[in-house]
């Protein structure tokens, strides 16, 4: 029998309601994994047992009495979950990875946190992200150094750093991440687990802003569906969310004969991909057209101008931000992103103007190139995890976002892309396989993507912590 803390959700509510096992016992059982594994990872802010337990102990109630609390007719009820540090969670400060962040506590729940609370979800604590989620890294001015739990000498990925090495390692199988370029899909790939970047507004977040989602990130795509089912409750607080849609989350079934599915190998910009990863995508493709889907080659659309323009953009955002701060507290950011956001300073208006632009040429180039298609396969990225004491794969500043060619398209498109396992290394890391589709269609990409689940070859088991010195 599988520990707890190997347990998925759907595995947890099942004992939960056959009284086979009870939250405390699972919180507990998970809460003994992360101390085991914490040390070496570094995975975690503000964990917090004693809360958890409380949490626990009240959902144990709960179901003994068989009234165990849901949001939008889901319930986590009991289920282990964490929660990435830049989501608000009321009486917990917000530091957004960096070390010059004044430490207020939060006054109230994000909406994602809201609605983890809301369905009764046993929340661990934070996960960890670098300075302002803007490096796909596990590297920070505020917390320890992140780990791969594949591998402690590479990088979990990021901007949700903390989410993907904690779903990877065990810490529970709810966690949730955000991205506004790739940061739920690149730890996922070189963590190995699942997630979905849904639709803009789809997840009501706040402080919302283009491109910008949260996201489930878990061992499975039947947890990521769950999830979702209660992440995308209505908020008012999100002025960009989607009107608000009742969706069959579990409704996964599918069959992708007939579907046609572009194949994208090449992002057009950024770094080269990497052979390995090139032949595991390669191999689901195959996979996916001998189950009936018609596969098509794509051409690239994105150029090293688009990415450029987009990374300008960003740059000159967070060269402002900086700029309201004091030096006294500028000096505490880290020097490679105080570097990389201070080189958008000073720009005329037109050049702003023109990297703005790009950001709506991404969408409508990405838009325009996938409407033959009910889903795109690509790699998430075309490498795989990196140095864990690196900043972003080049470790150069010119180039940080030149592993974001395959993902930040579908920010800027605003369309759903989940990332799922689909192979490992000679040296064992894992590589993942992102599924796109239609704007608003994120439970196809989620069929899809299960789908995948069901045809892929058998996974490698989890990685286990570090014996104990």
């Amino acid at each position: 029998m599988p520990q707890p803390h190997e347990m998925s959700a759907q595995e947890l509510l099942e004992a939960y309601r056959s009284k086979t096992l009870s939250p405390v016992e699972a919180t507990r059982s998970v809460l003994d994994h992360i101390e085991r594994w914490e040390p070496r990872l570094k995975a975690t802010y503000a964990l917090d047992p004693e809360g958890a337990l409380a949490m626990a102990r009240a959902s144990e109630a709960r179901w003994m009495k068989g009234e165990p609390q849901a949001c939008g007719g889901y319930t986590l009820d009991g289920v282990p979950a964490t929660i990435k540090e830049n989501i608000a969670t009321r009486g917990v400060p917000v530091p957004l990875g960096t070390a010059a962040t004044d430490l207020t506590p939060a006054a109230a729940d994000a909406p994602p946190a809201a609605r983890m609370r809301e369905s009764g979800a046993v929340l661990l604590g934070k996960t960890t992200m670098p300075d302002y989620g803007m490096l796909s890294s596990g590297l920070s001015s505020f917390h320890e150094l992140t780990r791969n739990p594949w591998d402690l000498t590479k990088n979990p990925g990021g901007s949700s750093a903390g989410a993907g090495a904690a779903a990877a390692a065990g810490y529970g199988p709810l966690h949730i991440g955000t991205d506004i370029g790739g940061s739920v899909r690149l730890p996922a790939a070189w963590c190995g687990i699942a997630t979905l970047k849904p639709s803009l507004g789809r997840i009501p977040i706040d402080p919302p802003f283009m491109g910008r989602c949260a996201g489930p990130m878990t061992r499975t795509i039947t947890d990521t569906a769950l999830m979702m089912g209660v992440l995308s409750q209505p908020d008012a607080r999100d002025h960009m969310s989607l009107p608000f849609q009742e969706i069959d989350w579990l409704n996964l079934e599918h069959d992708v004969r007939g579907l046609r599915i572009g194949l994208l190998l090449d992002a057009g910009c950024g770094l080269p991909l990497d052979p390995e990863t090139r032949d595991a995508v390669e191999a689901a493709a195959r996979a996916f057209e001998a189950a009936g889907a018609i596969v098509t080659p794509m051409q690239p659309w994105m150029t090293p101008g688009m990415l450029d323009g987009v990374d300008q953009f960003w740059r000159t955002r967070s060269a402002i931000d900086l700029g309201a701060l004091s030096e006294e507290r500028r000096a505490k950011i880290l020097p490679f992103i105080r570097a990389w956001a201070e080189s958008g300073g000073g720009h005329s208006g037109e050049d702003v103007f023109r990297s703005y632009y790009e950001t709506l040429n991404v969408r409508a180039r990405t838009v325009a190139a996938c409407a033959p298609y009910d889903y795109v396969l690509s790699p998430v990225a075309p490498v795989v995890a990196y140095n864990a004491e690196w900043p972003s794969p080049t470790n150069e500043v010119a180039t940080t976002m030149h592993h974001i060619g395959f993902t930040l398209p579908f920010n800027m498109s605003e369309q759903p892309a989940a990332s799922v396992n689909c192979g490992y290394t000679k040296a064992g890391l894992p590589i993942g396989l992102q599924i796109a589709g239609a704007r608003f269609d994120d439970l196809g990409v989620l069929r899809v993507a299960r789908a995948w689940e069901r045809m892929r070859p058998a996974q490698r088991p989890w990685p286990q912590p570090p014996a104990a010195h």
